[in-house]
């Protein structure tokens, strides 16, 4: 095992240690088994085409096993180690986590958004990268590359910025390609407050996009199964949406923060014995009430506002 030590001060956390470790591949034990169809799925080829074009970009993550000091516990690359296994690959330098705990590392692990993989395209083919060898790489055809470098043509920069590191497909800058600037911005606002990325949603919105809001403004819309009087409707449905959103938005931390206190206070009361059975006694509709609110879960709140 090769490892180069650095000094750091004391005072500052880290979520990895300062330095990579070169380890043994027999030496990591991973902490889930693949599935039966883990080899055969798409990312597992990808991956596998990525390290005989470039080799690993980013390394498996590792913590020292508490029990046997000469093992590893893999936390974060299964597919990674084993795609290294099958090229009879021997040792890999690996991330070491400063946190054991493989379910809290892999909640906190962004993965690649479509925007950024476009960014990340678009910079490789800028210094001189053949499409050919990142088509190899990312194990995708020569259209998808291209594609995907084209994602945000038309796109304005703010709603690039709104959607910069959301799960937006293709399909989601196709439609938002159809709007003029401000209601891209818009259309970016309704997926977010949404948190609905899908075809159907955008498609929606797109439908509810007033004539004028096109960049074809002259060319009538038209969307397979809905009327002409149906798009109508869901345009003035969709703009007395975003009035609410809007209006909603300017309260929201305020009104948030209200709801929290008035929650812990009324558990509080409720705590109280003598004021449970005096409102049983005589006030039970307002029990009920104040029980309800504390039961209020932070989905349920952010429903309710």
């Amino acid at each position: 095992m090769k490892r180069r030590a650095d000094k750091r001060p004391a005072s500052v956390s880290h979520g990895f240690e300062d330095d990579c470790v070169t380890l043994p591949i027999d030496v990591i034990l991973p902490l889930r088994t693949l599935g039966k169809s883990a080899k055969s799925s798409r990312k597992y080829r990808q991956i596998v085409a990525s390290i005989a074009q470039i080799g690993i970009v980013e390394p498996p993550v590792v913590v020292p096993n508490p029990d046997k000091s000469a093992t590893w516990l893999l936390l974060d690359g299964h597919l990674r180690i084993e795609a290294l296994k099958d090229d009879g690959v021997q040792e890999v330098e690996c991330l070491v986590s400063t946190d054991d705990e493989a379910f809290t590392y892999n909640r906190q692990v962004s993965r690649l958004a479509p925007i950024q993989e476009h960014k990340m395209i678009r910079k490789a083919i800028e210094r001189g990268v053949p499409e050919e060898k990142i088509a190899l790489a990312l194990d995708l055809n020569m259209s998808s590359i291209r594609r995907k470098a084209r994602l945000l043509d038309g796109i304005c920069e703010e709603a690039v910025a709104i959607l910069k590191d959301k799960p937006a497909t293709g399909a989601v800058f196709d439609a938002l390609r159809k709007m003029k600037t401000m209601r891209q911005i818009e259309a970016a606002e309704l997926l977010v407050n949404a948190n609905n990325y899908s075809v159907a949603y955008v498609n929606a919105i797109l439908a509810g996009t007033p004539q004028a809001q096109l960049v074809e403004s002259s060319k009538p819309k038209k969307v397979k199964g809905i009327t002409p009087e149906a798009m109508a409707r869901m345009e003035q449905e969709l703009a007395r949406l975003q009035e609410g959103i809007a209006s909603i938005q300017d309260t929201y931390g305020q009104d948030h923060l209200h709801l929290t206190v008035i929650k812990g206070y009324v558990g509080k009361l409720l705590g109280n014995a003598r004021v449970v059975r005096y409102l049983a006694q005589s006030h039970p509709e307002f029990l009920g009430e104040f029980q309800t609110i504390t039961e209020i879960t932070p989905a349920e709140a952010a429903e309710a506002e």
